[in-house]
Protein backbone atom coordinates (compact mmCIF):
# COMPACT_ATOMS: atom_id res chain seq x y z
CA UNK A 1 0.00 0.00 0.00
CA UNK A 2 2.67 2.63 0.86
CA UNK A 3 4.68 1.44 -2.52
CA UNK A 4 1.43 2.50 -4.62
CA UNK A 5 1.02 5.85 -2.50
CA UNK A 6 4.58 6.65 -3.32
CA UNK A 7 3.82 5.93 -6.90
CA UNK A 8 0.92 8.34 -7.00
CA UNK A 9 2.14 11.15 -5.17
CA UNK A 10 5.75 10.59 -7.57
CA UNK A 11 3.52 10.28 -10.71
CA UNK A 12 1.39 13.81 -9.42
CA UNK A 13 4.81 15.48 -8.48
CA UNK A 14 5.51 14.45 -12.27
CA UNK A 15 2.98 15.93 -14.20
CA UNK A 16 3.22 19.27 -12.15
CA UNK A 17 6.44 19.26 -13.32
CA UNK A 18 5.73 18.71 -16.94
CA UNK A 19 2.64 21.24 -16.58
CA UNK A 20 5.34 24.04 -15.46
CA UNK A 21 7.99 22.97 -18.05
CA UNK A 22 4.96 23.19 -20.98
CA UNK A 23 4.08 26.70 -19.85
CA UNK A 24 7.31 28.07 -19.26
CA UNK A 25 7.71 26.85 -22.93
CA UNK A 26 4.30 27.70 -24.60
CA UNK A 27 6.68 28.05 -27.89
CA UNK A 28 9.37 25.93 -27.66
CA UNK A 29 8.60 22.62 -29.49
CA UNK A 30 11.96 20.36 -28.56
CA UNK A 31 12.72 19.36 -25.14
CA UNK A 32 16.34 19.44 -23.94
CA UNK A 33 18.43 17.03 -23.00
CA UNK A 34 18.06 17.77 -18.93
CA UNK A 35 14.52 17.20 -19.41
CA UNK A 36 14.83 13.88 -21.16
CA UNK A 37 17.11 13.10 -18.43
CA UNK A 38 14.83 13.85 -15.59
CA UNK A 39 12.07 12.16 -17.12
CA UNK A 40 13.98 8.82 -17.57
CA UNK A 41 15.06 8.74 -14.50
CA UNK A 42 11.59 8.96 -12.81
CA UNK A 43 10.26 6.34 -15.24
CA UNK A 44 13.28 4.18 -13.84
CA UNK A 45 12.44 4.92 -10.66
CA UNK A 46 8.86 3.97 -11.52
CA UNK A 47 9.75 0.73 -12.62
CA UNK A 48 12.34 -0.21 -10.12
CA UNK A 49 9.25 -0.14 -7.24
CA UNK A 50 6.85 -1.62 -9.33
CA UNK A 51 8.69 -4.75 -10.81
CA UNK A 52 9.36 -6.35 -7.38
CA UNK A 53 5.91 -5.67 -6.17
CA UNK A 54 4.37 -7.11 -8.69
CA UNK A 55 6.73 -9.79 -8.36
CA UNK A 56 5.61 -10.79 -5.05
CA UNK A 57 2.00 -10.43 -6.19
CA UNK A 58 2.36 -12.94 -8.94
CA UNK A 59 4.18 -15.49 -6.55
CA UNK A 60 1.25 -15.00 -3.88
CA UNK A 61 -1.28 -15.46 -6.20
CA UNK A 62 0.45 -18.38 -7.78
CA UNK A 63 0.77 -20.01 -4.30
CA UNK A 64 -3.42 -19.47 -3.32
CA UNK A 65 -3.82 -21.35 -7.42
CA UNK A 66 -1.78 -24.38 -6.48
CA UNK A 67 -3.13 -24.48 -2.69
CA UNK A 68 -6.86 -24.48 -4.15
CA UNK A 69 -5.69 -27.09 -6.66
CA UNK A 70 -4.54 -29.27 -4.20
CA UNK A 71 -7.50 -28.87 -1.43
CA UNK A 72 -9.27 -30.06 -4.88
CA UNK A 73 -7.14 -32.91 -5.74
CA UNK A 74 -7.53 -34.29 -2.10
CA UNK A 75 -11.24 -34.07 -2.35
CA UNK A 76 -11.38 -36.55 -5.38
CA UNK A 77 -7.90 -38.35 -3.75
CA UNK A 78 -10.39 -38.95 -0.80
CA UNK A 79 -13.41 -39.50 -2.73
CA UNK A 80 -11.99 -42.35 -4.40
CA UNK A 81 -10.95 -43.97 -0.89
CA UNK A 82 -14.20 -44.19 -0.31
CA UNK A 83 -15.76 -45.40 -3.42
CA UNK A 84 -12.40 -48.19 -3.56
CA UNK A 85 -11.06 -49.08 -0.48
CA UNK A 86 -7.74 -47.90 -1.58
CA UNK A 87 -5.97 -44.98 -2.67
CA UNK A 88 -5.76 -44.45 -6.22
CA UNK A 89 -1.75 -45.69 -7.53
CA UNK A 90 -1.12 -42.57 -9.51
CA UNK A 91 -3.19 -39.11 -10.13
CA UNK A 92 -4.21 -40.40 -13.68
CA UNK A 93 -6.17 -42.78 -11.76
CA UNK A 94 -8.65 -40.08 -10.76
CA UNK A 95 -8.38 -37.93 -14.11
CA UNK A 96 -5.56 -35.59 -12.51
CA UNK A 97 -2.68 -37.41 -14.49
CA UNK A 98 -1.31 -34.02 -16.79
CA UNK A 99 -3.06 -31.29 -14.51
CA UNK A 100 -0.34 -28.66 -14.01
CA UNK A 101 0.37 -26.73 -11.21
CA UNK A 102 1.07 -22.53 -12.03
CA UNK A 103 4.93 -23.14 -12.71
CA UNK A 104 3.92 -25.71 -15.29
CA UNK A 105 5.25 -28.53 -13.28
CA UNK A 106 2.95 -31.61 -12.74
CA UNK A 107 1.27 -32.17 -8.71
CA UNK A 108 3.45 -34.86 -7.14
CA UNK A 109 1.79 -37.92 -6.03
CA UNK A 110 2.87 -40.84 -3.64
CA UNK A 111 0.45 -43.51 -1.88
CA UNK A 112 2.15 -44.11 1.01
CA UNK A 113 0.36 -46.89 1.88
CA UNK A 114 1.24 -48.98 -1.05
CA UNK A 115 4.51 -47.71 -1.49
CA UNK A 116 7.52 -49.47 -2.56
CA UNK A 117 10.77 -49.47 -0.91
CA UNK A 118 12.17 -47.01 -3.30
CA UNK A 119 9.63 -44.23 -2.74
CA UNK A 120 10.38 -41.57 -0.48
CA UNK A 121 6.99 -39.70 1.86
CA UNK A 122 8.13 -36.51 2.37
CA UNK A 123 9.00 -35.54 6.04
CA UNK A 124 9.32 -32.21 8.09
CA UNK A 125 11.64 -31.76 11.82
CA UNK A 126 8.83 -32.85 14.49
CA UNK A 127 6.61 -34.76 11.39
CA UNK A 128 7.81 -37.67 10.24
CA UNK A 129 6.52 -38.52 7.75
CA UNK A 130 4.53 -35.23 7.51
CA UNK A 131 1.00 -37.47 5.92
CA UNK A 132 -0.02 -41.24 7.02
CA UNK A 133 -2.05 -41.62 3.72
CA UNK A 134 -0.35 -40.03 0.73
CA UNK A 135 1.67 -37.50 -0.01
CA UNK A 136 0.17 -34.54 -2.45
CA UNK A 137 2.76 -31.54 -3.81
CA UNK A 138 3.26 -29.10 -5.79
CA UNK A 139 7.65 -28.21 -6.40
CA UNK A 140 6.91 -24.52 -6.40
CA UNK A 141 8.51 -22.10 -8.07
CA UNK A 142 11.74 -23.14 -8.54
CA UNK A 143 10.26 -26.63 -10.02
CA UNK A 144 12.77 -28.37 -7.23
CA UNK A 145 12.26 -30.60 -4.18
CA UNK A 146 13.91 -32.75 -1.84
CA UNK A 147 11.93 -35.06 0.49
CA UNK A 148 12.98 -33.43 3.73
CA UNK A 149 10.88 -29.97 4.03
CA UNK A 150 13.99 -28.55 5.50
CA UNK A 151 16.02 -28.69 2.40
CA UNK A 152 16.85 -25.46 0.64
CA UNK A 153 14.79 -26.70 -2.72
CA UNK A 154 11.92 -27.62 -0.90
CA UNK A 155 10.93 -24.03 1.09
CA UNK A 156 9.02 -22.75 -1.97
CA UNK A 157 6.64 -26.50 -2.31
CA UNK A 158 3.14 -26.22 -1.66
CA UNK A 159 2.04 -29.17 0.00
CA UNK A 160 -0.86 -31.05 1.76
CA UNK A 161 0.24 -32.04 5.45
CA UNK A 162 -0.44 -33.36 8.49
CA UNK A 163 -3.22 -35.56 6.62
CA UNK A 164 -4.76 -32.82 5.09
CA UNK A 165 -5.05 -30.43 8.10
CA UNK A 166 -2.54 -28.32 6.26
CA UNK A 167 -2.10 -27.60 2.79
CA UNK A 168 -0.16 -24.41 1.68
CA UNK A 169 3.67 -23.25 2.01
CA UNK A 170 6.07 -24.68 3.53
CA UNK A 171 7.66 -21.69 4.79
CA UNK A 172 4.50 -21.19 6.31
CA UNK A 173 4.59 -24.38 8.47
Amino acid sequence: METVAFCLILSYLLGNILHVYSLKKKFSLGITLIELLLVTGIIATLTSIAVPTYSGYRDKVNNAEATAQITGIELIIDRFYAENGRGPHNLAEVGKGGLLDPWGNTYEYLDIVNAGPGDQPRKWGPIHPINTDYDLYSKGKDGKSKAPLTAAFSRDDIVRARDGQYVGLVSDI
